[in-house]
């Protein structure tokens, strides 16, 4: 099985294109706009397949006693894109955010989501960003007596909350959305796919491999393994490289990395 490989983007563009290469964005509905405008900016086509849905909190008067006392909290983390927005909905139908309140972000692509609606400030790793890296940061590093409050979708990771719990937090979910598998039908994808039309695979989580893998069915999953596949973390990469993939690209986080990415990747093809 090929090893996960290092997307060799930092070098100088020039007039590289995407010019006749299509592209799959498996993210969730709405969640994609800015990475397939740099895209097509860049002259490439945009196949939108969402493998992940993202659906109400089961216990949305959980979320709304947490809001309600948001006041109480010293720093807000947001897991993900996802729960920058279902977040941010949930909480501005109700009130105004805390302006005492600081916020932070697991990675680029959360913070770049945090500074279109307007929040500044906002704590984030630098370069490869998780849950690890977030908690490895100064401003993580002496939270005892703090109040923490976590906006993320159901389940997921336990390491972030440990690590803060560890030095002294109070932390606190807030479970803003479900995630779950589209009911979607593959036959249009499929039909494309197997004329050649599918380049290559934005891949943003596991679980949204996992998605895409079960509603593609087996030969979807071969023609899937058969294609370059782009992951922003090596967690990512190393589930694709379970599956099967034949070749893992690991772009780094955010969308300016991923398209230098496939920028890279397609010159040489």
């Amino acid at each position: 099985m090929a090893a996960i490989e290092a997307a060799n983007y930092r070098v100088n563009l020039g007039n590289r294109t995407l010019t006749g290469s299509v592209i799959l964005v498996t993210r969730p509905a709405g969640l994609g706009q800015g990475l397939a405008q740099s895209i097509r900016a860049a002259g490439g086509e945009v196949v939108f397949f969402p493998a992940i849905e993202i659906a109400p909190p089961s216990d949305p008067a959980a979320l709304v006693r947490i809001v309600e006392a948001l006041d109480r909290f010293d720093i807000a983390i947001f897991i993900s894109p996802s729960a920058v927005v279902k977040g941010h909905e949930f909480v501005t139908a109700r009130r105004a955010w805390p302006s005492a309140l600081r916020v932070a972000a697991v990675g680029s692509g959360t913070a770049a989501s945090l500074a279109e609606l307007g929040f500044t400030g906002v704590i984030a790793p630098q370069g490869q960003g998780d849950s690890q890296a977030l908690a490895a940061l100064p401003e993580f590093a002496q939270v005892s007596g703090k109040s923490i409050v976590i906006f993320r979708g159901e389940g997921g990771r336990e390491t972030l909350r440990a690590a803060l719990q560890s030095r002294g937090a109070t932390v606190t979910y807030a479970q803003c959305y479900r995630r779950g598998r589209p009911a979607a039908d593959p036959a249009p994808l499929l039909a494309r796919w197997r004329r050649g039309g599918v380049h290559a695979v934005c891949l943003t989580s596991g679980e949204g491999l996992e998605n895409l893998a079960g509603i593609l069915g087996p030969e979807g999953a071969a023609l899937l393994r058969a294609t370059p596949v782009f992951v922003p973390h090596p967690r990512i990469g190393a589930a694709a490289e379970g599956f099967g993939v034949a070749r893992t690209l690991l772009t780094g986080a955010g969308d300016e990395q991923l398209v230098a990415a496939l920028k890279a990747f397609f010159a040489k093809v």
